[in-house]
């Protein structure tokens, strides 16, 4: 086990997409709510999901002024629950609060989820929404719809109207980090791990700026990984279909047969076609269920970094367990190396990648 020289008492974990244009508010803010928290004993780890904005270059400008910003540039856009993943496994605080970077959920939240967490001795304080300003009718009832369809079919109870706003001990995170799937769907894995988890009822906030990052199509996957990652349902379901159907078959079978004896033909195609357009539908959507389990296992047994990241600005502390740190290119024209980089590269093992001045030994 890796530590780092110091813990420091909270880390806050932002993954930005697109964010340039709140940057320096959403920074100006998290400091100041952590300061007010802890003082100066924090660290702001911001997580590039390869922008295509200015998100980077602001990050970069903010590490400069500010000696407690880490920011991480992933090589290309993993996602936000992969690069949540990434902030969470570099980071290195006793206490670990998640926030996304489009401000509708107020940093300044933290002292009263720090006092929260001391108060009911919890590992993990999560943000329940009361209201959801700036939200459209259709966004707020599928994501209503969503989560409790998802309470449902789900093995593991996943409070209800929560996002991935929260505030972790250390060892929670601990126990999180040991989870090495792929398709990774935060929520409810903080919820599988456990330990005493207690609600914080907030009012959520309209964006500050830009557009939303989670479009249908992004909830409609985050919504499968949800699902196939929690539950066993959609696999029981064929199942049961399979029983339905079995004693349907044996009712029409009867009613042929009466019909047949009774000397009154069955007439009719539709019914027929009926039939056939049914059991088709119910086999094709039973296929494609198995389809996305085996999908997951042949994803799972690829056995890849959850993430890759390029480059680093600021002092970080953490290591990287789950994914892959490349080392910096050197100085001079982009892509070149020194003869003493290729030799090092030639006959190193490839865990040598992740930088050997930021790994301590236990």
């Amino acid at each position: 086990m890796y530590r780092p020289l110091h813990r420091p008492a909270l880390s806050v974990v932002v993954p930005c997409y697109n964010e340039a244009a709140c940057l320096d508010l959403l920074h100006a803010r998290i400091s100041a709510a952590a300061r007010a928290a802890v003082g100066d004993d924090h660290e702001i780890v911001f997580i590039n999901d390869g922008s295509r904005d200015d998100s980077w270059a602001a990050m970069q400008q903010l590490a400069e002024t500010d000696p407690r910003l880490v920011a991480i540039n992933l090589s290309r856009n993993h996602g936000h629950q992969l690069a949540l993943t990434a902030g969470l496994d570099l980071c290195a605080g006793d206490q670990i609060l998640i926030i996304d970077a489009d401000l509708q959920d107020p940093p300044e939240l933290l002292a009263d989820m720090r006092r929260t967490m001391a108060a009911q001795g919890a590992d993990v304080v999560y943000a329940v929404r009361r209201r959801r300003e700036g939200e459209t009718l259709f966004k707020k009832a599928t994501a209503a719809a969503f989560y409790r369809v998802l309470d449902r079919v789900t093995d593991t109870p996943i409070p209800l109207d929560t996002g991935d706003f929260r505030l972790m001990s250390r060892r929670a995170l601990d126990a999180l980090l040991s989870l090495p799937e792929q398709a990774r769907f935060i929520r409810g894995m903080v919820a599988w791990i456990g330990f005493r988890q207690v609600p914080f009822p907030y009012d959520r906030a309209e964006r500050h700026a830009g557009e939303t990052n989670y479009p249908l199509g992004k909830m409609i996957r985050l919504a499968f990984d949800a699902v196939t990652g929690f539950s066993t349902a959609p696999l029981r379901f064929a199942s049961h279909v399979g029983l339905a159907l079995t004693a349907v078959s044996l009712l029409l079978i009867v009613y042929i047969a009466i019909g047949w004896l009774s000397g009154t033909a069955v007439q009719g195609w539709t019914s027929t076609m009926l039939v056939t357009v049914v059991l088709g539908a119910v086999q094709m959507f039973v296929l494609g269920m198995i389809g996305e389990y085996l999908g997951r296992l042949y994803i799972e047994s690829k056995r890849r970094p959850l993430y890759i990241v390029a480059d680093v600005a600021g002092p970080i502390q953490g290591h990287a367990t789950l994914g892959f740190r490349a080392e910096p290119l050197p100085s001079g024209r982009p892509g070149e190396r020194d003869d003493r980089d290729a030799g090092r590269h030639r006959h190193a093992p490839d865990h040598v990648a992740l930088q050997p001045e930021d790994r301590l030994e236990q």
